[in-house]
């Protein structure tokens, strides 16, 4: 029988289950224990496969120094998607004007200011500026799993605001990082049909502001510097994308003065796998219980 694809049945059904706990804001939700397993596993699974591969492990907080965005030009490409973090600063009497306006239910923001901090719009980006400096010739390999926040409310469940991405970062010549983009492309998406996933990779763009980013978007796809790998979840003809292949160029390596043994500046790429889409894409394709899902697959996400 042909599977059914309805937003809103898919968003219930997560619902009822007890996978996903609803927050009252779209674009968040809580984890019930069995959809967090499944995170656990598939990120286990990545830690297996790519363990020969040397990469560093960093850990970062979900907020970074508001001077990063603001250095590489996040706010001229994607100023709708920012989460910048405000606090109060002000006086005792302040404070309660403050109280008095939310217990109104009037709008207090214009009581808050900037904070030097932001949610991280992207779980490499506190990778680059540690990276300062001459890499080795055989380049630098950075892993890292971080929380990612983008100001897209959506009802629709696989768009969030805030979710976690497991990313690789590759910094060294062009020809390095191309090569192993484009070797994790293909990589990727070997992963994600062994799990029984209907995985299929394109030329993709980032969502640029404004008109001038359909000019962009248009240059990132002609370049071939984004692809994506999509799989069905809430749609078959629009599916889903669940992982992301980028190349940089010399865009961070020039911002953040790092350099390639040979002294010229370096080249960036980075690949991410979205750790809920993956596992809604798993739920959709396989069903709400993993005790009932082909014996191969929990057999790769849980081995014995």
């Amino acid at each position: 029988m042909a599977k059914k694809y309805d937003v809103d049945q898919f968003y219930r059904d997560l619902v009822s289950n007890g996978l996903i706990i609803p927050v009252g804001v779209q674009g968040a939700f809580g984890r019930g224990k069995v959809f967090e397993s499944i995170v656990e596993a598939f990120n286990g699974m990545i830690d297996h496969i790519s363990a020969n591969d040397g990469a560093e492990q960093m850990w970062f907080p979900p907020v970074i120094n508001r001077t990063i965005i603001e250095r590489v030009h996040y706010l001229e490409s994607f100023p709708h998607l920012c989460g910048a973090v405000h606090s109060f600063f002000g006086t005792e009497l302040e404070s309660k004007k403050l109280a008095e306006k939310a217990a109104a239910g009037e709008d207090w923001g214009s009581m808050l200011n900037m904070t030097q901090v932001a949610l991280s719009p992207a779980a490499c980006y506190p990778v680059y500026p540690t990276c300062t400096g001459t890499v080795p010739p055989e380049g630098r390999l950075v892993s890292i799993t971080n929380w990612v926040f983008r100001h897209e409310p959506s009802p629709e469940p696989t768009r969030l605001q805030s979710f976690r991405m497991r990313e690789f970062v590759r910094i060294g010549t062009a020809d390095q990082v191309v090569e192993w983009r484009d070797a994790w492309l293909q990589k990727g998406i070997s992963i994600l049909q062994s799990l029984g996933l209907q995985a299929q990779s394109d030329v993709a763009s980032d969502p640029f502001f404004g008109r001038g980013g359909k000019v962009l978007g248009r240059s990132q796809r002609e370049q071939r510097l984004k692809f994506e790998v999509l799989v069905p979840v809430i749609s078959l003809e629009n599916p889903t994308a669940v992982c992301s292949f980028n190349f940089h160029q010399e865009h961070f390596g020039g911002t953040f003065d790092i350099r390639t043994a040979d002294g010229n500046v370096a080249n960036t790429a980075c690949l991410g796998f979205g750790l809920e889409r993956v596992t809604m894409a798993l739920l959709k394709e396989h069903g709400f219980d993993p005790g009932k899902w082909p014996s191969a697959v929990q057999n790769l996400l849980w081995p014995r």
